[in-house]
């Protein structure tokens, strides 16, 4: 299914532009015609989508929804439409965090470029979540012995040096190392220390 952006503008006419630009270009449209209609149908953050906002949208100012929205829960990317007279109050919530802002009237390639680039940093994100949330798992699933072993692995202790601290044998060690790489999904200790530092495990401190 082709990603969705919601569009919260109120200009009957721009929305039915925007959908055509949109449907050209391999997206779909959701469009809302006031900040309450889309904070009463609060979109689907894992899903592949972005959100575009007039910053004159009735109902709430475009800062003010932005922080509705991050208040809800939302952690779409958010792409602000402004006058000129506007640039000033949109520049605010880019600093706040929102993604991107575009002058109006906007150009089609500017504005698909946008949504291109909107959507594919909250792809990344989500892949980059599911992957942290998959490996936690699989992280809890590591006897106490094997997440010792871990720990002691990634901060680059020798399995001789494992085997002293922990009161066992080397032969030991590789067997539970071997178990810890297989349940972690990774193919060398590297892999492994790279998993700890993208897990927020391992400190510069600690190597």
């Amino acid at each position: 299914m082709s990603a969705l952006v919601h569009l919260v503008d109120d200009d009957v006419t721009f929305q039915a532009s925007i959908g055509r630009v949109l449907q050209a270009s391999g997206y779909r449209l959701q469009a809302y015609h006031s900040a309450e209609e889309i904070l009463n149908h609060l979109p689907d953050s894992a899903s592949e989508s972005c959100i575009v906002i007039d910053v004159q949208v009735p109902g709430a100012g475009g800062p003010d929804l932005y922080d509705r929205l991050l208040e809800a829960g939302s952690s779409l990317p958010v792409i602000f439409l402004a006058g000129y007279s506007d640039i000033r109050t949109t520049v605010r919530a880019i600093k706040a965090g929102a993604e991107d802002f575009l002058a109006k009237p906007v150009e089609c390639d500017e504005f698909i470029g946008a949504i291109d680039r909107a959507i594919a940093r909250h792809r990344l994100a989500n892949e980059q979540e599911s992957w942290a949330r998959q490996r936690t798992l699989r992280l809890r699933h590591l006897t106490p012995r094997e997440r010792e072993v871990f720990d002691l692995v990634v901060r680059g202790k020798m399995n001789k040096q494992i085997a002293h601290e922990l009161g066992t044998t080397e032969r030991t060690i590789k067997a539970h190392r071997h178990k810890v790489m297989e349940k972690m999904e990774v193919r060398s200790v590297a892999e492994l220390v790279s998993c700890a530092e993208r897990l927020g495990l391992l400190r510069p401190a600690n190597r």
